[in-house]
């Protein structure tokens, strides 16, 4: 059986996860279910980044003891999910016993390789990315990412990690393997970044307490990108190594696409196969963020949609690369128009016309493999999320249209009606199928709805808000 490894980004402990983390762990969740579709043995990680100097102050701030602290987040996170119906493998924590013993050693094998020494640095820092900019990366002296952060200059003695000696493999593995990084938008910006250069990297900090020792010198931490992006490797069971896809949000690229393959290569290993920066979802045309205290929690878009309400709002809400902006009058009116008046209407209308015709159907529920083919499968390997969901309403729209034209209702000979109602029927079985990654406790109603021999028009898949 074919393997396929997913992973997100985990996400940092100092605050529960909102809709913006969550659209990303939506799409994996649908990406995981759709290749399980297809016969595959999938593993699904995703979870969270404890370490650092981020976490160790919000739990101060909160007046927790880190532990305790992250501890909750974690929780909060992991409800969070559930209310989504996000079916991981995995909840990885950098604070897992497994992961610190696979840090230590991947740094020891960095090391043995050359590619560690320590130096001075002197440079501006971002608390907010947990990152060292160049004065060219500021924006009147700010992060663009966290404007409202004040940028420190720190200067300490660090280990480094010889980034620069792989600049020149970088681009070429880039260049070699066009499916490396998605869209092809952020591989030309990967390219042009290496154009200017490569600087080695601190990966260590003298003054961040919360972390993982230096193997060979607990004085200082590891950094908590180096610390972070070896979860991969930690989450990934035997046999599932190298991943199939990295899914991140693009301002995370540079890490991904970047930093980790030159990790991994020092480390003597394989390159995952692809690395996906989604766009960025806001709110209102503006950013979700806790300050600006905008923040929607995937519990309350589940409450107030539905659990397949709220994934199907998150999934159609942009272009996988590219950006967009949720409202609440948004994701109200697209639910409503098709989610309770389109798909829902729709198996209403034609389970009720089953019933009436008193027909015995027994249908069988098409092969998944099979039901998957075609344009649908060839837009959800090249990850072109939306328009294989909107190949699915385009299908529902046929059969709308199809129903209506035909008139069953009309019919007086009641094999010809069954003829056309079983013709119908098998068209929406193949939709449920191809549905059931997106909603899948929807799919499951409308499967188990018409395959029963006399159908019986289920409760309102959706009602209308």
């Amino acid at each position: 059986m074919k393997k396929f490894y997913l992973t997100t980004a985990i996400d940092y402990a100092n605050d529960v996860i909102h809709v913006g983390h969550a659209y990303q762990k939506v799409v994996a969740d649908i990406f995981a279910r759709y290749h399980q579709l297809l016969g595959r043995e999938v593993f699904f990680l995703t979870g969270s980044d404890e370490h650092g100097g981020k976490v160790e102050e919000a739990a101060r701030q909160a007046g927790q003891d880190t532990a305790g602290f992250v501890d909750r987040v974690v929780a909060g996170n992991k409800e969070q999910l559930a209310a989504l119906n996000i079916n991981f493998n995995r909840y990885i924590r950098t604070t897992d016993q497994d992961h610190v013993r696979q840090v230590k050693n991947f740094y020891l094998r960095v090391k043995k390789n050359g590619d560690i020494y320590r130096a001075k640095f002197s440079g501006f820092y971002c608390s907010g990315c947990e990152e060292y900019k160049t004065a060219s990366e500021l924006v009147g002296g700010c992060c663009p990412h966290h404007p409202n952060l004040p940028i420190r200059q720190l200067a300490e003695e660090n280990y480094f990690f010889a980034w620069s000696k792989y600049r020149e493999f970088l681009v070429n593995h880039i260049k070699a393997h066009p499916d490396f990084i998605k869209p092809k938008s952020r591989a030309k910006e990967m390219l042009s970044f290496l154009d200017q250069g490569l600087n080695d990297i601190s990966i260590s900090r003298q003054s961040v307490s919360w972390g993982i020792p230096v193997p060979d010198d607990p004085a200082q931490t590891l950094y908590v990108w180096f610390d972070a992006l070896i979860n991969y490797v930690t989450g990934a069971p035997e046999g599932f190594w190298p991943a199939n896809l990295h899914l991140l949000g693009k301002d995370n690229t540079r890490w991904h696409a970047l930093l980790w393959p030159a990790m991994l290569k020092s480390a003597g290993l394989p390159l995952p196969k692809t690395i996906y920066a989604h766009g960025f979802l806001t709110l209102n045309g503006q950013k979700i963020s806790k300050s600006l205290g905008n923040i929607i929690r995937p519990s309350q878009l589940a409450k107030e949609f539905g659990v397949d309400g709220a994934r199907y709002l998150l999934a159609s809400a942009k272009t996988l690369g590219g950006d967009g902006d949720i409202s609440w009058a948004k994701m109200k009116e697209k639910y409503n128009a098709d989610l309770a008046n389109g798909l829902g209407n729709l198996v209403s209308r034609l389970a009720k016309l089953c019933q009436l015709s008193e027909a015995e159907f027994g249908l069988s529920c098409p092969d998944n493999k099979i039901a998957s083919r075609g344009d649908f499968s060839r837009l959800m390997a090249n990850y072109q999320l939306l328009s294989a969901l909107s190949s699915i309403w385009d299908q529902l729209r046929l059969i709308d249209q199809e129903l209506n034209q035909c008139q069953p209702w009309k019919m007086t000979s009641k094999k010809k009606q069954a003829q056309v109602l079983s013709c119908l029927v098998n068209q929406l079985l193949v939709v449920a199928v191809r549905l059931s990654p997106f909603l899948p406790q929807t799919a499951k109603i409308i499967k188990r709805t018409f395959l029963a021999k006399k159908i019986i028009p289920p409760k309102p898949l959706f009602a209308r808000i």
